[in-house]
């Protein structure tokens, strides 16, 4: 039996901000990600962290791109974060996100959040992404 590959790339970010108003910190954010893998039978490929930086583009965070190389290189198949802010706060860069995921087979699942592409309501979740996020800095 072909069991479908489940490699994960946890993805945990905190602007300076973020973690003075929400207090949530990286390690917090690893623990509980690490564990939601085990819990999924996910295999996890390497943590990605972007400290002190801002959610508002994509662009200007280094260890977010080097996930998406390695999503496009196969490398993992599941982008798996805290919340989808910890992705992304613009609608713009989520659609481009959701469309290079879907290009490249891989899913994202925010955990707080109940984000999960691989599920049966990505489409769903895709069309609906403008109604129910907000796009503060």
């Amino acid at each position: 039996m072909n069991e479908e590959r489940k490699v994960a790339g946890i993805y945990i970010r905190v602007s300076t901000e973020d973690q003075v108003r929400e207090g949530f910190s990286l390690g917090e954010q690893e623990e509980k990600l690490k564990a939601l893998c085990k819990y999924k039978d996910y295999k996890i490929y390497k943590v990605y962290k972007d400290a002190g930086i801002s959610a508002k583009d994509m662009a200007n965070r280094p260890a977010f791109q080097q996930m998406l190389e390695d999503m496009k290189a196969g490398k993992i198949n599941y982008i798996v974060a805290y919340k989808l802010d910890r992705v992304t706060r613009s609608v713009r860069d989520l659609e481009v996100l959701i469309s290079e995921l879907e290009k490249h087979n891989c899913y994202l699942i925010c955990d707080r959040d109940d984000v999960n592409t691989s599920s049966a309501n990505r489409k769903i979740f895709c069309k609906n992404v403008n109604s129910s996020f907000t796009t503060r800095n």
